[in-house]
């Protein structure tokens, strides 16, 4: 019988970390590690997942209530493998068939490792299923003991085998199918006789053998992916991995990564044909980046849909924007959130927005800053132009109509409109509305003193 659930160890704090955060909630490549544990379950036909949480269960908890194919058992008191999987099994009442046994902190597993993983399972009919590796240097993993013929006898500890068993190079990966049946009647009866004093569930493996249930074990192909992650430098080894898989994918899909080793791109981020990307760029959440697009070296992408053919000039920041066809965004910009750039507009250096509509056409080229404002099409902003939003109480918009021109140093105090086709002209405070077609001007009348200088000069 298929996979319909999956159980994933995450209760201890990872003292190693040396964080106040526990350890499976620690962000890499835009997933906390618990997240990559949760998604390769899915890939391997999980319907229900059971998070066993310890430390910071509330935590763990709050970043997966709103999904319900989740659910949290919470282990009190870590005492080992065994123990928590038994904390699991009144949130897996009802479900038949077999579990996937998952660690909350190997972010490399795949779901396709794990679906081979299940159809060995199903294949062999065993009642438990372990994932294994090779490993050159396998100290600190559990050894598989294998008889004569090859077949998965039981599995020891680290600190519980001999010199003869820690020669073994073949691993337990922490990661199990098991007949939910068997799990069941067995889990409760494990002992805790070992250095430890815990109860482990790879004495389940012993078990099945000694019941004649069957246990086999299947060898990952690539070992890399049962990796634990325990400390701050194996969680940057670990998004190393990711983040060349992310790209080779990308790669892969047409999309031009000019240094890959220096793009860090998310997980979950989308990226069209014929786009090209810089070295040293960031590009994270729910980003969607269209065709054909130029992403310069050093610029930082969160959260914003960018659409086909925009070019992002060197050392950008963009968050939670929205960049229409054929824009040009920077050098050196920044788009805060609610930017909407339309069609061909132009956002240039030095340029800053915050919850802007910028219609199709409107540019503004240098030194400027816009926020609370909705700008129509083909306006022309004046470098050095300030939409004054904030009162010291309130933040209040500026409308400036199609075609405006607004010429440079302008300052718009909001509230304040300006009609379609006006003229704003260069050094202007514009401290209320304008009608359409008009020419606003507010300025300081001009004296010239002749020969003021000179007799300056004579007098000193």
């Amino acid at each position: 019988m298929a996979v319909t659930s999956a159980v994933i160890l995450a209760a201890g704090k990872g003292t190693r970390m040396k964080s106040d955060l526990v350890k499976v909630l620690h962000k890499i490549a835009g997933r906390q590690m618990l997240a990559w544990a949760l998604a390769a379950a899915r890939d391997a036909g999980s319907c229900r997942t059971v998070i066993v949480a310890g430390h910071q269960a509330e935590q763990v908890s709050q970043q997966f209530a709103g999904d319900p194919d989740v659910c949290i058992a919470i282990q009190d008191e870590q005492l080992g493998t065994g123990h928590a999987v038994s904390c699991s099994l009144p949130q897996l009442e009802g479900l038949s068939g077999s579990t996937l046994v998952l660690c909350g902190d190997t972010p490399l597993l795949t779901g396709d490792t794990l679906r081979r993983l299940v159809n060995e399972h199903i294949s062999s009919s065993a009642a438990v299923t372990v994932l294994t590796a090779r490993l050159e240097k396998p100290f600190g993993y559990g050894r598989i003991i294998r008889d004569t013929e090859g077949r998965v006898r039981r599995i020891v500890e680290q600190k519980d085998a001999t010199s003869e068993e820690q020669a073994i190079n073949e691993v337990n990966s922490g990661i199990y199918c098991m007949k939910l049946d068997f799990l069941r009647e067995h889990v409760g009866n494990l002992g805790s006789e070992n250095v430890q004093n815990e109860y482990y569930i790879t004495d389940l493996v012993g078990i099945a053998v000694a019941e004649h249930a069957g246990c086999t074990a299947l060898i990952a192909d690539f070992s890399e992916e049962i990796y634990g992650v325990n400390d701050r430098t194996q969680l940057a080894q670990a998004e190393r991995v990711l983040r060349n898989r992310i790209n080779r994918n990308l790669m892969f899909s047409g999309v031009t990564l000019v240094d890959p080793e220096h793009s860090y791109i998310d997980a979950g981020v989308r990226i069209g044909i014929d786009t090209t990307i810089w070295p040293g760029c960031v590009i994270s959440g729910n980003t969607v980046i269209g065709s054909g697009c130029k992403i310069e070296s050093n610029s930082m992408i969160t959260d914003c849909q960018i659409d086909n053919h925009v070019h992002i000039k060197s050392a950008s920041v963009l968050t939670e924007s929205h960049v229409g066809e054929n824009a040009t965004v920077g050098p050196m910009a920044h788009l805060r959130p609610g930017s909407v750039l339309g069609s061909s507009v132009k956002i240039g250096n030095f340029v800053e927005t915050k919850k802007v509509i910028m219609g199709e056409g409107s540019k503004a080229s240098h030194l400027t800053y816009l926020g609370d404002a909705e700008i129509g099409s083909d306006v022309n902003i004046g470098c050095g132009t300030i939409t004054c939003n904030y009162d010291g109480v309130k933040k209040h918009k500026t409308v400036i109509g199609n075609r405006v021109f607004v010429g440079s140093d302008v300052q718009l105090v909001a509230p304040v409109t300006v009609g379609e086709g006006s003229l704003i002209a260069a050094g202007t405070t514009v401290t209320m509305d304008v009608p359409p077609d008009s020419l606003a001007i507010s300025r300081t009348p001009q004296v010239n003193k002749a020969g003021w200088c000179l007799k300056k000069k004579n007098n000193d």
